[in-house]
């Protein structure tokens, strides 16, 4: 019998040399090239094909060999509705979605629907919709805030085949009026209520400019205060309650989706031009939580909070997640000024959040023990410093610390979160590593995008190990690509350094109706190019250094990363968001910095300086150039060469936000905008620095 490395040889020769073979290459259908690992620790790396020899693509060591597409113990889900269906029978009885919100707009106690009560209003809704005259693959927009009616439309399109598309709130009459034309939206799902008056008014002022909307569900109001609609217009308005109604009155059976059909169309916002929609299917969306799955474990007894906006990746892949493993989901009141108080209602034990609000969790805490008199601080400290030592060198921190210090930090989020998730922008190490101590759980961080269904790389529970965004999804695979313009390559020493791209079963099908964009974003490979550039360090784990896609050229030529060096100046105590800007006219850099307003007022006191307004410290001559030496600290801690550091400086009490412009909604700045809104402050900060320059000159002569 031809022993095992014999066979091997033949397999590897047939593959390099095809045509002196009469059978197909063994190795052929991998994606990748090798049947053999190089392990790295939490990853695996394979070469990308043979005849090259360069093992430069990297995999999750839970899966070396093959890309998860389905979930491992239960592999007959392979769409969103399978995934509901499963948990409605295994976990029927279970609590699955809670609100504190009343049908009059108050706010009580959480009250719940069970997983059997959620799978009835979803056939209701769906068989609603069909009655309507809804037909298989038709869009049905969401155009409200977190809430279970929410999930309730989002599975009915899962049962009866038609695509849900997300309308975000925050995007502007312009582009929901774009989206709801691109995507030909036939139904609308909206409230009347609240914080989501101005959606339904928004639809009223466009609705003769959207032809393809036929029916228009008003979520949460009173049937007899439901508005009605001119006798011209061919627009329908039905409460959602009277839907629920008239489905559970005229079932009809299920229209299941195949796994390669599309599930949602997810708009980016970006920071330019027209939102692009990102086509997903069922098999992408399965595949992505499938692949988390080998590495977070979630169970029928955990409570989520829900708060990140469903019209996103991040929490449409959380709640796909919570519903496999049969957690209940409970909704905060929709007033983000409230979530602490929802969460101390709930008392969740997962929260999945974002950088901003854990940097704001920091701040408060530290603000906090630094009021809190010199007693009580030597106290923190000691304590925080105790905890931290165990934690960090495997050991089991006394308990004492958490009854005299940590218990009441905990409480603030309600005091049964065992795990943390951060994604959608880097997380301070430091403030990870505060976050472990003083909470006492697990706390990750992950890397995605809508375009690879979320997840990319999320780091393993057990890596106490802080500044990076952890190993590859087990459902895709990442190499990183040179980017010459801007130094990186993969042959960088001590760590290969390069753009990010991936490949798998997550991958979007491509931009709606956007060929160009498609083939600018996935190569012929099938590699989708992300823009960001990462750096493999040791143990397999990718951190993210770079964004490739807005850098600009200064005066002298030196090409700028701006996203890089905000990233470096946000740990600056003064600075709560940062702008860096420059251009090819000018040769240094200067900011724009929202400031931390009692960092400033704590600065101002000690230093003896009498203010009676924030503002007129933010314009004292003396403040910018103490919020400047402190930026300048940072950034020669984080090494930035000469030409990144930020010249000179603008202090603004404004945050930036998405009302005023400022911030897509997933919290990037908006570059354009930036520059436009700031336009007067930055030419003045240039004015400066050329009389600077000027004076300097005459002195020399």
């Amino acid at each position: 019998m031809e022993a095992a490395a014999e066979r091997r040889i033949k397999a590897l020769q047939s593959h390099l040399n095809p045509s002196n073979c009469d059978e197909p290459s063994v190795l052929h259908p991998n994606p990748t090239s090798g049947e053999f690992v190089s392990d790295q620790g939490y990853s695996v790396v394979l070469p990308e094909n043979l005849q090259t020899g360069k093992w430069n693509v990297y995999r999750s060591a839970r899966s070396p060999l093959k890309l998860i597409s389905r979930f491992a113990d239960k592999p007959e889900i392979a769409t969103l509705h399978d995934n509901l269906v499963q948990s409605a029978k295994s976990f029927s009885d279970h609590k699955y979605l809670g609100t504190r919100v009343r049908d009059d707009g108050t706010v009580g106690e959480y009250r719940w629907i069970t997983y059997g009560e959620a799978s009835t209003a979803r056939s209701a809704i769906g068989s609603g919709l069909v009655s309507c005259g809804l037909q298989k693959g038709s869009c049905v927009g969401l155009y409200f805030i977190n809430r279970p009616e929410w999930l309730i439309v989002d599975h009915a399109c899962s049962a009866y085949s038609f695509i849900s598309v997300p309308l975000y709130d925050t995007l502007g009459p312009a582009a929901v009026k774009y989206i709801v034309n691109h995507a030909s939206i036939q139904t609308i799902f909206c409230m009347l209520q609240t914080l989501d008056t101005h959606c339904w008014m928004q639809l009223l002022r466009f609705l003769s400019e959207i032809p393809s909307v036929r029916l228009i569900v008003v979520v949460g109001g009173v049937d007899n205060r439901i508005p009605t609609l001119p006798s011209t217009t061919a627009v329908e308005v039905v409460s959602y309650s009277k839907l629920l109604s008239q489905g559970l009155s005229n079932l009809h059976p299920f229209c299941p989706p195949n796994p390669d059909d599309i599930a949602t169309i997810m708009y980016t916002s970006g920071t330019t031009g027209t939102p692009k929609g990102v086509v997903l299917t069922h098999a992408n969306l399965i595949a992505n939580v499938a692949g988390a799955t080998y590495g977070a474990v979630l169970y029928p007894s955990d409570v989520y909070i829900s708060y990140l906006p469903l019209a996103h990746i991040y929490e449409r892949a959380n709640q796909i997640l919570a519903v496999y493993y049969g957690g209940a989901s409970g909704f905060y009141q929709g007033d983000l000024l409230k979530l602490l108080e929802d969460m101390a209602v709930l008392k969740p034990t997962i929260f999945c959040s974002v950088p901003r609000l854990y940097n704001k969790i920091y701040a408060g805490i530290m603000n906090a023990v630094k009021s809190s008199g010199v007693l009580r601080q030597r106290l923190f400290y000691a304590a925080y410093n105790a905890k931290k030592q165990a934690k960090f060198s495997g050991k089991k921190s006394s308990p004492m610390w958490d009854r005299l210090v940590f218990n009441r930090i905990k409480a603030m989020l309600g005091g049964r979160v065992r795990s943390m998730v951060s994604g959608a922008s880097p997380l301070s190490p430091d403030v990870m590593d505060f976050l472990r101590v003083c909470f006492g759980c697990q706390v990750v961080e992950g890397y995605g995008m809508t375009e690879t269904s979320c997840v990319i790389t999320i780091m393993d529970e057990q890596d106490i190990l802080s500044g990076h965004v952890g190993a590859p999804n087990a459902a895709c695979e990442i190499k990183l690509v040179d980017v010459p313009e801007m130094n990186y390559t993969t042959e960088d020493q001590p760590y290969p350094r390069g753009e990010i791209c991936v490949r798998g079963p997550i991958v979007f099908q491509g931009y709606y109706k956007d060929e160009a964009q498609t083939r600018e974003t996935i190569d012929e490979d099938g590699w989708l190019h992300t823009g960001d550039i990462g750096l493999w360090v040791p143990g397999g784990r990718l951190r993210i250094i770079d964004r490739k896609k807005n850098i600009f050229k200064l005066a002298q030529g030196e090409y700028i990363a701006p996203e890089k060096i905000e990233n470096v100046y946000a740990t600056s105590k003064f600075v709560a968001q940062i702008f860096v800007y420059g251009d090819s006219l000018n040769s240094s850099l200067v900011a724009i910095v929202s400031v931390e307003q009692e960092m400033l007022k704590a600065w101002a006191a000690a230093q003896g300086i009498k203010c009676d307004h924030l503002q007129q410290l933010c314009t004292d001559q003396r403040a910018r150039s103490a919020v400047l030496a402190d930026m300048d600290a940072v950034g020669r801690a984080a090494q930035l060469r000469g030409f990144e550091f930020a010249k000179a400086v603008t202090l603004v009490l404004e945050p930036f936000t998405l009302e005023n412009g400022l911030l897509t909604p997933t919290f990037k700045i908006k570059r354009p905008q930036a520059k436009a809104y700031f336009a007067k402050a930055i030419a003045d900060m240039y004015a400066e620095l050329s009389a600077s320059d000027s004076s300097s000159q005459k002195m020399k002569l």
